[in-house]
């Protein structure tokens, strides 16, 4: 048995000699190491199989080649010019800082052009081994396909990645980098600028002034002392605001699910939950991510909930506002005043109501434009393509692991496994409970140090994470984005007596320190337990607390618990029937006979609201709980 940390593993990530074991299978020699260069693979051209079952790769794709240190050539500024230049060859398609572009040429041809159409840089792209971007430039699939297998990286200066499609990026092995962390200051200066700027109605006296007027009556604001600010997202800009904010002489409450307590502790922040984020609130700074799940999250209900007389700052994404219904609150005097500098569109209409409004601030999506900041991200988006060409690892990387391809197909119905178990974990965690510390536990007939869980703990951590972040997580960054969110997650291999020819007997997934939605999850230790299989290279749900099911993971999936007795899967069978929601597959486990039981149901359709409650409706079910696989 041995454990293994996330703080011990985590810089044997960053840092993968060519002696790592990783390596040891590919590399004949000691030179051998991991590149982008000259070739790529991905998951989905390789032929994976597991018994006589072909695998769905999902999402989670390879771009990489071993080659050797020898074969990646690059040639020094006074190289006979006689000799055609092997060095790669950079596109920089908007403006970037001079520091970036020198760290550039200093290790290939840079060109710089800017304001390229579509076709333009279309035809451009099959000439490049990197691009890099910043908001304004798409890389759609059409580039990808255009560069035919030439470009290695695309580097975005700056956090969002929403013009890059990455899914296109990972199919064709080019790898995405971004800049999260050089805009962090720049971006909460600017949401406090918001804060106070709105707060005096500066904008809209400077304009009244500039009009030839003189309303002091008409502009009188409000005081920022002992006033509440709900930050909603304690990332990096989030607590800088919160820290900014505490100076100004404000109360300070904060909604992230990931958010570490004793970090917001240290700032004297409150965490609390969404709803009474938004109700106790006098001003409320945005600085979530935009995710399926955060989507116009900020809408009539929401606003329903808050103070009359609100006043809220986005800095962050255009699309967590429902801007019609942001408009309506303003209208009725919910919301008094709204500071945005980023929109659903960029830029909007003209006529946009939103922007027209008078008691909105607006500003053109300048959160990241300092000198320092735009100088800060040059340098560290440069680093990051510069370090991807020459083969390294990257924590910035937002796609495609590095894997030798016959680790990867060993455990590539384990890959899926392992992120279905940790999607499942975290739907399974009460709302308002941080998740700070997960254990996984690998049973296996092989030698605990032979055994490489990089990759399973690296889809574990996406399973967990990704559902409520805009994070994308790969055996890249993995690791280093579950630090920064504060998430500890150690290992334990157990050694059972099973068939050698698995590499794995089964996963096990338990969250410390949380409550849970569905409390027959739980152990005796009080944790949330989940744990899977593979058979027939399928994923299956093998035991949810205390309780055995073998259900497959696919689809969606409602787990009951309810009184052992007869005739318990035909009414819930015939509820889920009357709804038009076909049944996959169901599976019962029991502690003992006619006491408890838990009853596992697949489902090719989310049921709506209706019919979950009429299955929580049957008396003799305690508790139930749907899971979107």
């Amino acid at each position: 048995m041995a454990t293994t940390s996330i703080s011990s593993a985590a810089n044997k990530l960053v840092d993968q000699p060519p002696s790592s074991p990783l390596l040891k299978k590919t590399a004949n020699s000691s030179a051998a190491h991991l590149s982008f260069f000259n070739s790529s693979i991905s998951l989905q051209k390789l032929s994976l199989s597991a018994g006589s079952k072909s695998l769905n790769p999902r999402s989670f794709a390879v771009a990489n080649v071993l080659v050797k240190e020898s074969e990646v050539v690059t040639r020094s500024r006074d190289s006979d010019p006689a000799v055609k230049s092997t060095k790669p060859t950079i596109l920089v398609s908007e403006k970037l800082g001079e520091a970036g572009l020198d760290l550039l040429r200093g290790f290939g041809d840079v060109e710089c052009l800017y304001n390229l159409s579509p076709e333009e840089l279309c035809s451009k792209i099959a000439e490049c081994d990197a691009l890099i971007v910043r908001s304004g430039t798409k890389v759609t699939r059409q580039v990808f396909e255009a560069a035919k297998g030439k470009l290695k990286v695309v580097g975005r200066a700056g956090v969002g990645i929403d013009n890059v499609d990455l899914q296109a990026a990972t199919e064709f092995g080019c790898l995405v980098v971004n800049a999260p962390t050089a805009n962090t200051i720049a971006a909460a200066e600017h949401g406090i600028a918001l804060l106070a700027g709105m707060a005096r109605n500066v904008a809209q006296a400077d304009a009244s002034m500039k009009a030839g007027k003189w309303q002091r009556n008409k502009y009188v604001g409000v005081s920022l002392v002992g006033k509440t600010l709900a930050v909603m997202g304690f990332g990096k800009v989030g607590s800088e605001v919160a820290r900014r904010a505490k100076g100004l002489g404000m109360h300070v409450i904060s909604h992230d699910p990931y958010a570490p307590a004793d970090r917001a502790r240290a700032l004297g922040v409150d965490l609390v939950s969404f709803d009474e984020a938004v109700s106790r609130a006098d001003f409320v700074s945005l600085h979530m991510p935009l995710t399926p799940t955060t989507n116009k999250i900020f809408n009539d209900k929401t606003f329903s909930k808050m103070k009359k007389g609100v006043r809220i700052i986005n800095v962050a994404r255009g699309g967590v506002i429902d801007e019609d219904a942001l408009v309506r609150a303003l209208d009725n005097g919910t919301v008094a005043q709204a500071a945005l500098d980023v929109f659903t569109k960029e830029p909007p209409a003209a006529d946009s109501k939103l922007v027209q409004h008078e008691n909105v601030t607006v500003t053109p999506h300048l959160g990241a434009s300092t000198k320092e900041a735009q100088e800060g991200v040059a340098v560290e988006i440069a680093e990051a393509v510069v370090g991807a060409l020459r083969g390294e690892l990257s924590a910035t990387a937002v796609n495609a692991p590095m894997v030798p391809p016959e680790v990867l197909s060993e455990l590539a119905p384990y890959v899926i496994l392992a992120e279905k178990l940790g999607r499942l974990a975290v739907q399974l965690v009460a709302g308002g409970s941080g998740i700070q510390s997960v254990k996984v536990v690998y049973s296996s007939c092989r030698d605990p140090d032979n055994m490489d869980t990089r990759l399973l703990r690296a889809m574990i951590t996406k399973g967990i994470i990704e559902p409520i972040s805009d994070a994308h997580i790969n055996l890249v960054n993995a690791d280093f984005t579950a630090k920064q969110k504060g998430l500890r997650i150690s290992e334990e291999r157990v050694v059972v007596d099973s068939s050698p020819d698995a590499p794995i007997e089964s996963i096990q997934v338990q969250v410390s320190n949380v409550g849970s939605k569905f409390a027959s999850a739980l152990l005796d230790n009080g944790n949330i337990s989940v744990e899977g299989k593979v058979k027939d290279g399928i994923p299956h749900l093998t035991r949810v607390g205390p309780f055995s099911v073998d259900v497959s993971l696919e689809g969606s999936l409602i787990l009951c618990r309810q009184v052992d007795q007869p005739g318990m899967i035909g009414q819930v069978g015939n509820i889920l029937g009357g709804s038009n929601v076909n049944v996959s597959f169901m599976s019962v486990g029991r502690t003992a006979k006619r006491v408890k039981a838990i009853m596992a149901i697949g489902v090719d359709e989310e049921p709506d609201k209706e019919t979950l409650n009429k299955i929580g409706e049957v008396s003799a079910i305690d508790e139930f709980v749907f899971l979107d696989l």
